[in-house]
């Protein structure tokens, strides 16, 4: 009979996507390997890792299924739904699938997958890597990441809840909180959210939180907004091979 022991290896970089599943693992207590992905160098689009995720994103994660082979899983929160399907028996951060909660957490998780990681990467890009200033590109979706920051607010302060689904945090949780905390890269104040701001200094005092975004370097981006000349330095890094990235992905599906 294959072991129902974890065999996982995490293919991820720094990145509020990448953090989600560390984050997961590390609430959930379970071992695993860290294969750093170095994206300024294409590693994701090489042919190995796209046996893993044919999309040639991170984060991506590898795993011994129950049949004893190798299963391969991509998309954040298609991770994050089989590691709490697997390994959260207990429920830490997760419910009982088919309960009132179990819904209302796959609401939340699919509203950041689908929304907040989407618009807020938009706010990033038009932001801070535009070869040239967008003003219209840079007002629709930071516009639109405020309105749907707004609507986390006003679910937070509305219902006195602690985390998304009450009073437990969840998967939901922390598929948004990478994106949170770096809200000022995208141009977006998370002082004008007062209970998404509590929300995010509540979430970075658990243990899971605090060790899991580190993986698998340091999370910096509150330092790194503090200090104006390293924010443009790193966003003009950025930017070149953001660009670089683009042409060569529009030569090769002309």
């Amino acid at each position: 009979m294959a072991s129902e022991e974890p065999s996982i290896t995490l293919y991820t970089t720094q990145t509020p996507n990448g953090i989600k599943i560390s984050i997961t693992l590390e609430e959930l207590g379970i071992p695993y390997k860290v294969h750093k992905i170095d994206i300024s160098k294409d590693t994701q689009k090489e042919p190995w890792f796209l046996e893993i995720n044919p999309n040639g994103r991170i984060p991506a994660l590898t795993d011994t299924f129950s049949d004893g082979k190798q299963i391969n899983l991509f998309e954040s929160g298609s991770i994050m739904q089989y590691l709490v399907s697997k390994y959260d028996k207990d429920h830490k951060i997760s419910y009982p699938e088919g309960t009132r909660e179990w819904y209302e957490t796959n609401n939340w998780l699919f509203f950041q997958n689908a929304g907040v990681g989407p618009m807020q990467g938009q706010a990033n890009h038009f932001t801070r890597y535009a070869p040239s200033q967008i003003e219209y590109g840079i007002n629709r979706y930071q516009n639109e990441t405020r309105r749907l920051y707004s609507v986390l607010d006003k679910h937070l302060s509305s219902n006195s809840y602690d985390y998304l689904t009450g009073s437990k945090c969840t998967i939901a949780d922390i598929a948004h909180w990478g994106w949170v905390a770096s809200a000022g890269w995208a141009g977006i104040d998370i002082d004008k959210f007062p209970a998404l701001k509590a929300w995010e200094e509540r979430m970075l005092a658990r243990p899971g939180v605090e060790k899991g975004r580190h993986v698998p370097e340091p999370h910096t981006i509150k330092k790194l907004l503090a200090n104006k000349e390293e924010m443009e330095k790193h966003a003009a890094q950025s930017r070149e091979w953001v660009q670089k990235g683009m042409k060569e992905d529009a030569e090769k599906h002309k």
